[in-house]
């Protein structure tokens, strides 16, 4: 379906032969990160920077940064300082702009622990045609996973995005019809699977266990049924070939991840999570190849089970996949600027507005319009206190917040 979107890898080995004879060569490939929101982005650099670092990761070095962070979403925002900080004691450069940051690396590191900016902040870096990868979730939305691999394919960049879950040996192995069951009938997986109020339910922290699932099953799911509880998930796909799939999120008791394989000689465990090591290596071997590890069609994939079982929870039904991607292409956007000026004045496209009337305002530009959404990019000047960009954010009703844009 969204297969011809994706013809690009060779394209971009061109592009990647003097990237290759570089690394080879003994020239340090600058990374840059963006978003230090997440204990992913200390947890990578360790390795990369490390001069001990695994052999397939020598050659790479983070050497910028661009904070980031969402200031409606404790989860993003009351981390980014600590480990923006921890960067720059490394030596680490931080940028208050992503533009300013491209000028001195060669690829990007996408870690934004939210994931409604995955979009806007990957823009400008597929624009300067860097390699991309984009940490989970790849995007808060199905249609703006689209929208990232359509921009990507159009100006041939190398770009993937994954969990680190997929790369762990035991779940490889099962992929590959390894293990002692053999070939997968149907999979059994679990992953932690806390919610935040700002992604739909699965992308903030299920998506682990989801990725983990497909890594197993592979692609071809057709429908999704979901059934949640207070401390519990159940979400039961079921594939084109007659397999079953289920992913259980535990928000109660012991948590932990893992997978059953159900094969055609045998049942058996899978293994579980191995660290962060096997990701950082993946992301390592993109980098010198501009070859994505993972087919961009999965991806979408991964998040569209992921859309379908949010309208799964709300309709109490199986929902169609093919159903959810059609809806996720003919989504329109209306994208709405809000600025913040220092003495705490609004304006919403350049025209002044009321806090007490944004709501109201942002919802006329879509009245009588189906399947679109208004998406807010928010800048503030240096010195507003976070209590206003905060307050604006709780106004913004059925509007979503894509992107804050200020000076660290």
């Amino acid at each position: 379906m969204m297969i011809r979107i994706f013809c690009y890898a060779v394209c971009s080995f061109l592009f990647f032969v003097g990237v290759v004879a570089n690394v080879l060569g003994g020239e340090v490939f600058r990374l840059g990160v963006i978003g230090t929101t997440t204990s992913h982005v200390p947890a990578f650099v360790k390795i990369l920077n490390d001069p001990n670092a695994p052999e397939q990761c020598r050659g790479f070095q983070v050497v910028a940064a661009y904070p980031g962070g969402m200031p409606d979403n404790a989860g993003s925002w009351n981390r980014v300082r600590q480990y923006a900080d921890e960067l720059e004691k490394q030596g680490i450069r931080l940028h208050n702009t992503i533009e300013s940051m491209l000028l001195e690396i060669d690829g990007v590191l996408l870690e934004s622990v939210d994931g409604r900016p995955h979009l806007e902040q990957a823009k400008p870096v597929i624009n300067a045609g860097k390699p991309l990868f984009i940490d989970k979730p790849m995007a808060a939305s199905l249609a703006d996973v689209l929208t990232i691999f359509r921009l990507a394919q159009e100006k041939q960049v190398p770009i993937f995005s994954a969990s680190s879950l997929r790369f762990a040996s035991g779940f490889q192995k099962a992929r590959k019809g390894e293990l002692s069951a053999g070939n997968v009938i149907g999979c059994d997986v679990w992953s932690p699977c806390s919610l935040n109020e700002k992604h739909p339910d699965l992308f903030w922290y299920g998506i682990h266990g989801v990725e983990t699932l497909f890594t197993i099953m592979g692609t071809g799911c057709q429908s999704v049924t979901r059934t949640q509880t207070e401390g519990t998930e159940l979400v039961v796909g079921v594939w084109k070939d007659g397999r079953i799939g289920t992913f259980r999120g535990i928000r109660t008791g012991k948590t932990g991840y893992g997978a059953i394989v159900f094969g055609n000689k045998g049942i058996t465990d899978a293994g579980s999570y191995e660290g962060y090591q096997p990701l950082v290596v993946a992301i390592a071997q993109f980098f010198k190849t501009g070859q994505a590890p993972v087919d961009p069609q999965e991806t979408i994939e991964i998040m569209a089970f992921m859309e379908a079982a949010e309208q799964s929870k709300t309709k109490g039904v199986a929902v169609s996949m093919e159903q959810v991607l059609r809806e996720a292409e003919n989504e329109t956007t209306i994208l709405a600027h809000l600025n913040i000026a220092t003495a705490a004045t609004l304006t919403l496209n350049n025209q002044p507005v009321d806090v007490e009337k944004l709501v109201t305002t942002l919802d006329a530009l879509v009245a009588g319009k189906s399947n679109c959404r208004v998406k807010v990019i928010l800048s503030s000047q240096k010195g507003t206190p976070i209590e206003f960009v905060q307050n604006v954010c709780n106004h913004l009703g059925n509007a979503t917040l894509a992107n804050f844009i200020y000076e660290y």
